[in-house]
């Protein structure tokens, strides 16, 4: 298994991380969402102070890529102006809040992400940086598979519940009640240790420590939606990015189509209003396309952590993945891109790709030592075929 560092964090806009191409530096749209104005702006700074690649996390966090040292000062300044950053760190590295794109003006959902911004940038919680929250309450949920420790979401009876990533049943709640209760888990968290004991996970966590009276939920959450695709929705059209990455000329071209444009933890983005497919180099419009089947980190050279090129592989590969798989190719151990199983893995090491099946990076390949030159020339080593 290739060695790599774990950092225990995760890249900020005041605190970015040094990559292969120069500074990460990541952005969380409040409520998820940014408004056309905004997006434009983000592509502009993009193109002055970074390389013009823009990723967007399976967090629904932008990252703007390749950004120089003495060219983070003016960033800032820049998202300053588009008020996409928080004064303090603490507040800044908080806000991972996932927002569910489908919702109406006057639901509950972005009504609830706002209260709970405003609560988490009142308190310094002392919450791991990569803790995390979900607001997902409408009749089915779309964000179940998605990362997050405390998760406010729909009950089976109609109600808002407030549930702890690790348990079945989440706790009833009124609508005003439902942020305190929120505060309490996290509260509750890391006075029992969580932050070390639960390496700065809930559902870890639980696996040793006594649930408290808060986590007592008696109430089933909706069923879970099925995965979305690229197409039109109630509201507006939902947008694929091959392997989660744009350049900035898309996003303004997207900033162009609508009022407000919404972050998706699915390599995606809801453009409100838009009832027309948009069509632009880098965009998936199409569900049936095969590079919504594989899943791949930035790779090498870009990540000094890499042992192999991931994207160009992936993009290959893509048409010989089955249509009821996924294909996740990464750099090196961590599994940045995607933290869970996959039907097919390709990990890359020193010695080439080990190749795992129905599990995670880090789990015991099958097959060590792939060469490029061998998975192009046959592809169907991945499906066992011969």
């Amino acid at each position: 298994m290739s060695a790599f560092e774990i950092k225990g964090w995760c890249p900020s806009a005041l605190r970015p991380m040094l990559s292969g191409d120069g500074l990460v530096v990541r952005l969380r749209p409040r409520g998820g969402r940014l408004s056309s104005m905004q997006a434009a702006g983000i592509a502009g700074l993009s193109q002055r102070f970074g390389n013009g690649l823009i990723d967007l996390t399976n967090r629904a966090n932008l990252q703007i890529r390749g950004v120089r040292e003495e060219s983070h000062e003016p960033l800032i300044e820049g998202l300053n102006r588009l008020e996409l950053v928080n004064a303090e760190l603490y507040a800044e590295t908080q806000r991972n809040i996932l927002v569910s794109p489908f919702w109406n003006e006057g639901d509950d959902i972005p009504l609830l992400a706002a209260e709970l911004e405003r609560a988490l940038a009142r308190h310094a919680l002392g919450l791991p940086e990569k803790f995390g929250f979900a607001v997902d309450c409408r009749e089915s949920r779309v964000l179940a598979q998605a990362p997050a420790d405390i998760r406010i979401e729909r009950g089976t009876d109609g109600s808002l519940i407030v549930r702890a990533d690790g348990v079945p049943l989440g706790r009833s709640v009124a609508r005003g009640e439902a942020v305190d209760a929120v505060l309490s888990l996290c509260q509750w968290f890391v006075a029992s240790g969580g932050v070390k004991g639960g390496r700065g996970r809930m559902a870890a966590h639980l696996l040793t420590a006594t649930p408290p009276d808060v986590l007592a939920g008696r109430t089933e959450a909706v069923s879970i939606a099925a995965s979305p695709g690229p197409g039109i929705y109630a509201g507006g059209a939902l947008v694929g990015l091959a392997f989660g990455q744009l350049q900035s000329a898309a996003l303004m071209h997207l900033a162009t189509l609508a009022p407000g444009l919404r972050m998706t933890p699915w390599r995606m983005i809801f453009l409100e209003g838009v009832r027309e497919t948009p069509a632009h180099d880098g965009l998936v419009t199409r569900a049936d396309d095969p590079l919504l089947r594989v899943i791949a980190c930035t790779g090498a050279p870009a990540c000094p952590e890499a042992q192999a090129e991931t994207r160009t592989l992936a993009a290959t590969l893509a048409p010989h993945v089955p249509e009821d798989a996924t294909l996740h190719v990464s750099g090196c151990a961590k599994g940045c891109a995607h933290l869970g199983p996959s039907a097919l893995t390709l990990v890359g090491t020193a010695d080439g790709y080990d190749l795992v099946r129905h599990g995670s990076p880090r789990d015991a390949a099958e097959m060590h030592g792939l060469t490029r030159a061998q998975l192009l020339a046959n592809p169907r080593v991945l499906t066992g075929a011969r």
